[in-house]
């Protein structure tokens, strides 16, 4: 494999000195989490995806929970202060973080949303999440994620 180029996340995280690793592996197009953490015998729990919404008041916020979950609007409308929160549609992910769907993350988007990471990260000494482009992967506390983001913990995951 050639030389891997860094992205803006991996840059942000060696400046702050935070802890993590990073994983290159062969990937051409949008897979979700859950089919990449198979794809490489990981903990298809520990791997996390990046949800992006837009609240009712337009502002943005990213939202990092298992791949394997799915989201509660209302609990994540609710960790926001807001009223209600959508997903952002996929054609406005890259406007909006200044990253593409499948290799958005929480860590270095365009501006500094306010980021929630579901509480089950703390179940974990180490979560992986998108490195910034499809293809990568950091592998990071969770405390450490929530420094480099100035996010805090929230319950987001839908449950019947």
């Amino acid at each position: 494999m050639a030389k891997q180029q860094k992205t803006n996340a991996m840059r942000i995280l060696e400046q702050k000195k935070l802890p993590h690793r990073i994983n290159y592996y062969d990937c051409e197009e949008f897979t979700d989490a859950v089919q990449i953490a198979k794809m490489l015998g990981q903990d298809p729990e520990q791997t996390f995806k990046t949800l992006m919404c837009v609240g009712k008041s337009g502002a943005y916020y990213a939202f990092v929970m298992q791949g394997t979950a799915e989201m509660d609007l209302k609990k994540a409308a609710a960790a926001a202060g807001e009223k209600a929160v959508q997903l952002l549609p996929v054609k406005e992910i890259l406007a909006v973080t200044g990253y593409i769907r499948g290799g958005c993350t929480s860590i270095g988007m365009k501006k500094e949303y306010p980021v929630f990471l579901d509480e089950m990260a703390q179940l974990y000494d180490e979560i992986i999440v998108s490195g910034g482009k499809l293809g990568t992967q950091i592998f990071i506390a969770p405390e450490d994620l929530l420094a480099a983001t100035n996010g805090k913990y929230a319950d987001l995951q839908f449950t019947a």
